[in-house]
């Protein structure tokens, strides 16, 4: 008897475990299928949201036919530093403006290049001028991603010393104790994203079909370094001036400064359709920086200098294009102001670049190879 009650016993607890199995199953089965519903759902929330943000009215702006894009561009860099101290002696530094050449490829949004000088093609120095720009256009949104490193063939385009000083033996003469790099990123808004097309003049990746503007908004931040040797800055002043007597303020006797600049910018660009497959756009954004810098000054202030502000920056960016959807040419220019201002210490900076390019679409994307076969 005790032998079947036992037996029973475990027949019966075979019986649960398998109907408790049963049940977790059924349970993980509905779990699978709600977790691939939501994760279903999670993908389409995400391609409906990166597809609004090419979003267009086709009545003023033609997209994309293409998938891929390459292109050849020229590039002059322009860079000019102006120092000055508070008891009005200046120095404005640049260097000559050279020819860079580089390719580029894009990938619908995404736009990658890099570009260099042709005559130093072949020369060992890491000194020189690099230049590293990932860009990210869409209706909607821009990114612009920029690494530069100037070198260090600068030349004296004008100074002011004391008064009565004879400078002007000091204009074009090359020095090679500044060395410049600048790091950063724009992100920026467009808000008639629908009508205004930006990336048809910048990136070449629409056209614009009828004239029309938009406001725009954004963000920045950029990062420099600055190294001057301002013992070989004292030598030439002196070499060139002719006297020994020449003394430079010490709020420019620095050996290093590193500024820091994050802004929010407000403007307005206009794109102009003045003939068919042609396109002019102009535009101008004013930004409101909060500036920081450090750095090391020379003998005469051990104890460095440091200053936090804020400042009104400017970018202004102007574009002729030519588009017909499969081949593209044109030019643009792009500027950036950047103000440092203390009563004992200023520093304006205005970087830039033309860019001349010449460049092809190709890999037609399926919706148009499809209407092309009928």
């Amino acid at each position: 008897m005790t032998m079947v009650t036992k037996g029973t016993s475990t027949l019966w607890r075979v019986m649960i475990m398998m109907c408790f199995c049963m049940v977790s199953a059924i349970a993980t089965a509905k779990s699978a299928d709600t977790t691939r519903v939501e994760t279903s759902s999670t993908i389409g929330s995400i391609r409906k949201t990166v597809r609004g943000f090419s979003a267009i009215d086709t009545a003023y702006i033609e997209p994309q036919h293409y998938n891929y894009a390459l292109m050849v561009q020229t590039t002059y860099n322009l860079d000019m530093y102006w120092l000055r101290s508070g008891n009005g002696q200046e120095v404005m530094l640049s260097p000559d403006v050279v020819m860079r050449v580089g390719p580029y490829f894009g990938w619908r949004w995404l736009f990658l290049g890099y570009t260099f000088e042709l005559k130093n093609i072949g020369v060992k120095d890491n000194k020189l001028k690099k230049e590293f720009a990932l860009s990210l256009y869409s209706s909607q949104i821009g990114v612009d991603l920029f690494y530069r490193r100037t070198g260090n063939d600068y030349k004296i385009r004008k100074a002011c010393f004391d008064e009565g000083v004879d400078v002007s033996k000091l204009k074009n003469v090359e020095f090679d104790g500044l060395n410049v790099g600048i790091t950063g990123f724009n992100l920026y808004y467009i808000f008639n994203h629908n009508r205004f097309s930006y990336p048809a003049a910048f990136s070449q990746s629409t056209i614009q079909k009828v004239s029309c503007g938009s406001w725009l908004a954004g963000i920045g931040y950029t990062k420099q370094s600055l190294d001057l040797d301002h013992d070989k800055l004292s030598r030439v002043v002196e070499d060139k001036v002719g006297i020994d007597n020449v003394r430079i303020d010490s709020s420019l006797m620095f050996n290093s400064v590193k500024y820091y600049d994050i802004n929010m910018s407000a403007g307005y660009a206009y794109n102009w359709v003045f003939a068919k497959n042609w396109l002019f756009c102009s535009s101008v954004s004013v930004a409101l920086a909060y500036k920081k810098s450090t750095g090391n000054v020379g003998e005469d202030d051990e104890s460095g200098f440091t200053f936090n502000n804020f400042n009104l920056d400017g970018i202004g960016r102007f574009g002729l294009v030519y588009n017909n959807m499969r081949w593209y040419t044109g030019a643009n220019v792009i500027l950036h102001s950047y103000n440092y201002h203390k009563s004992r210490f200023s520093a304006n900076h205005i970087f830039g670049s033309l860019n001349i390019y010449l460049g092809m679409n190709f890999g037609v994307k399926d919706k148009y190879r499809k209407k092309k076969t009928k």
